[in-house]
């Protein structure tokens, strides 16, 4: 205890910040749900937005519960994104590679630039927590559907 307090005293007087500068806390109470657009994800998706880009995080951070055979249309990200799959059973796949299975605790890293689709199985639902980085106002760009052909390949 007394190393505790000469410490404390020590860094007091040094002038170190005794305090955080600030919290923000995004209350699971006060955050909607939404559906995706069909425009972008086919099937039912529901997006709910967790914590919006700032100056500080750079980043969009939103939770996404994909129903057996939903998905993303193909998209990429210019600085990149982050999944953390939180339930269930998904599929991820970058153009031109092999459509990789991914459970509940994975966590996937797409580099920028790179294009590629992510969703639920066709007979399981996935959620997961989705990062993704912005770069001049923009996070994503989104381009064609996932055919069920490309889907279920």
């Amino acid at each position: 205890m007394k190393n505790t307090l000469a410490i404390a005293a020590t860094l007091t007087a040094l002038g170190s910040p005794v305090a955080a500068e600030g919290i923000t806390i995004s209350e699971g109470s006060s955050r909607k749900s939404v559906m995706a657009s069909p425009d972008q994800f086919a099937g039912t998706v529901i997006v709910e937005s967790m914590m919006p880009a700032n100056e500080h995080n750079g980043h969009n951070t939103g939770h996404v519960t994909f129903a057996p055979g939903a998905r993303t249309a193909w998209h990429s990200h210019p600085r990149g994104q982050m999944l953390i799959i939180t339930d269930g059973a998904g599929w991820v796949q970058e153009d031109g590679g092999e459509k990789r299975t991914v459970r509940a605790g994975d966590v996937i890293w797409f580099a920028p630039g790179v294009r590629h689709w992510h969703g639920a199985t066709d007979t399981t639902m996935m959620r997961h927590i989705a990062m993704t980085y912005m770069d001049g106002g923009s996070n994503v760009t989104w381009s064609d559907q996932v055919t069920d052909q490309q889907f279920l390949d």
